[in-house]
């Protein structure tokens, strides 16, 4: 088994083994007096995975009760979180009992912040099941839900008290899933790993499961870096956002229904580095093309801005976006929103 420690406000441990879910109960044994918890899935995870994390639970003497959501970004909302929280009241959970994350990234952004804001907060466990979930948003504490303004603009910062990555969920993946989750990995690379980067240039979304076990280690050492150094976003941790002021606004166009996350960020890295920096662009694109990501959009760019202007990382009337000039290296730039507009729409 490999740890890592995510030394951020709350400090935590990232457990990463494969079949580790099936002892989950024993891990999480470990962390708490508790012996009560609520696990929240969605009907697809906890078709596949549910009962076995019930039966380690039980195993090792918890009370277990289940919330169960149907799958998809849709569900991150406001109704789907109020239904949490009847369904925790009425399951008798208290300050001192657990919630367990059992899923990819909705799963976690919502369980997530139930737990921040359910009795003013209760600890809260990670099970990431999906690539994206297991590489970036189960690690560093951001937790929300999306309202027609836009995606995730209501949320906590919370910091788990435990994250258990199985690698082994990730070979019951969709090819869209998993190719949803890549995106991110090359982020990763883009903005931090040049190593990482020219790896993943060595493979494609067939053979990628032959490093799978690097690509998580690496990625999740990444983020905890920069989480340490910037736990509540106000400066470096920005460089996670590359790709995702447009991502976002691609995700939103599409109506959050047929259009993955990972396939807005791999757009959204392509339409920036095309403009800033133009002689990674067929680098990039060949790259995500490898993994079965999109490089473009029918999304007019004219239609995609004002999504960017109702981004959460909007500040004092400024936007941050990411540039990447040299993979391996990100920098962070700021404009005001019309200046960023001119920008792009040139």
């Amino acid at each position: 088994m490999k740890k890592i420690n995510v030394n951020t406000s709350t400090p935590y441990e990232v457990l990463i083994e494969r079949g580790s879910i099936k002892k989950s109960g024993e891990l999480i044994a470990g962390i708490t007096k508790s012996r009560k918890v609520a696990i929240i899935t969605d009907d697809i995870v906890g078709s596949l995975y549910a009962e076995t994390v019930t039966d380690s639970l039980k195993d090792n003497g918890f009370e277990c009760t289940m919330f169960t959501f149907p799958n998809g970004e849709q569900s991150k909302n406001l109704s789907v979180l109020g239904q949490i929280f009847d369904f925790l009241c009425e399951s008798g959970i208290t300050r001192s009992d657990m919630l367990i994350a059992l899923g990819g990234g909705v799963v976690g952004d919502i369980t997530g912040f139930a737990a921040a804001s359910y009795l003013r907060g209760v600890d809260f466990v990670q099970i990431p099941t999906t690539l994206l979930a297991q590489v970036d948003s189960s690690v560093g504490g951001k937790t929300a839900i999306d309202i027609s303004g836009g995606k995730n603009l209501v949320g906590a910062f919370k910091q788990p008290a435990l994250v258990i990555c199985d690698s082994d969920t990730l070979k019951t993946l969709t090819a869209e899933n998993l190719s949803c989750g890549m995106a991110e990995v090359i982020k990763y690379g883009m903005i931090r790993d040049r190593d990482l980067f020219e790896k993943l240039e060595c493979h494609n979304l067939e053979n990628v499961h032959e490093i799978m076990d690097d690509i998580v280690y690496t990625c999740i050492d990444i983020k905890r870096d920069v989480v340490e150094n910037d736990e509540f976003d106000k400066g470096e941790r920005m460089i996670l956002n590359f790709g995702h002021t447009l991502g976002h606004a691609i995700e939103g166009w599409h109506n959050y229904t047929d259009y993955t996350h990972g396939m807005g960020v791999a757009v959204g890295m392509c339409l920036i580095t095309n403009k800033f920096a133009p002689e990674l662009s067929e680098r990039l694109k060949k790259c995500l093309t490898a993994y079965k990501l999109p490089t473009d959009t029918e999304a007019p760019m004219a239609e995609l801005l004002p999504y960017c202007s109702k981004d959460k990382k909007r500040a004092y009337g400024n936007i941050s976006y990411i540039v990447c000039k040299t993979i391996g290296v990100a920098e962070i730039r700021k404009s005001t929103v019309s200046e960023f507009e001119k920008f792009m729409e040139v």
